[in-house]
């Protein structure tokens, strides 16, 4: 009676494991992005020459024209943000937010792409 319960509990385990380790390969963007989301690479222009989010808009945060840039974007817009590892996306995103935009943070731009499903392109 003890093996088969254990031999019960055992297949179960596995069943189990497998299907929750199905269900993470298969996992979906966690950021919408549809045609009327503005997707901005944060970096300079020479890392966005060298791969960037299909789609993405260059705004350089570095650039004295940074603030400038983002008053002339439109609040009605929805905004996701990227930069090489998340630390200019988070401060540009601050700046972006109190502009009064709505903008999500991407992150780095390989958890943007996992993140919104965009291939990243030359």
């Amino acid at each position: 009676m003890r093996r088969r319960l254990r031999a019960s509990a055992i297949g179960v385990a596995l069943l189990l494991a497998a299907t929750v380790s199905g269900c993470s390969t298969a996992a979906s963007p966690s950021i919408a992005v549809d045609e009327d989301t503005v997707v901005v690479d944060v970096r300079t222009p020479a890392e966005y020459a060298g791969g960037h989010l299909d789609g993405a808009v260059n705004i350089d945060f570095q650039s004295p024209e940074f603030d400038a840039t983002v008053a002339e974007l439109d609040p009605a817009d929805e905004y996701v943000v990227y930069c090489a590892s998340g630390n200019r996306s988070a401060q540009a995103v601050a700046a972006m937010e109190a502009a009064g935009l709505d903008v999500t943070d991407a992150g780095g731009i390989a958890a943007a792409e996992r993140a919104t499903g965009l291939p990243i392109i030359p």
